[in-house]
């Protein structure tokens, strides 16, 4: 598992959209992998929540590594859902990705994103989505 997470830290810092939000992948065990972003003023919206396309971000890239896991490398996200379910308000946003399910060409993955205070943390997204293998990404 540790080659695992470092390649897909190594992953994760070769996306310059993941530099530019600062995300960061703090565990994966084999069933759960867990990425983390600092929440700073510059990726909320008008109403000082974090805006809904950060947490897509977190959800999207959770659910591909969730469905690595299990599928192997590399893989792509086909689709996903999001439900926001309340202000993403905190320092620190969290997501928390899962596998359901792996075939042989996909994987059905689940991600839960919360918004982390002191006084703990909250639920404020939950995601669904379909990765799949594929065979013939530059470089892989």
């Amino acid at each position: 598992m540790n080659d695992f997470f470092e390649r897909t830290r190594q992953a994760l810092d070769a996306q310059p959209f993941t530099k530019l939000l600062g995300a960061t992948l703090e565990h994966i065990n084999g069933e759960t992998i867990v990425l983390v972003l600092p929440l700073r003023d510059d990726l909320k919206q008008q109403h000082g929540f974090a805006h809904g396309g950060v947490l897509s971000y977190l959800a999207d890239n959770a659910l591909t590594i969730a469905g690595a896991m299990g599928l192997g490398r590399p893989v792509l996200t086909s689709e996903f859902k999001i439900n926001y379910v309340r202000p993403a308000i905190g320092t620190t946003l969290v997501a928390r990705a899962s596998l359901i399910y792996a075939g042989k060409r996909q994987a059905v993955c689940r991600c839960d994103v919360f918004a982390r205070e002191e006084q703990g943390e909250k639920l404020v997204a939950t995601a669904q989505g379909t990765i799949v293998k594929v065979d013939d990404l530059p470089g892989s």
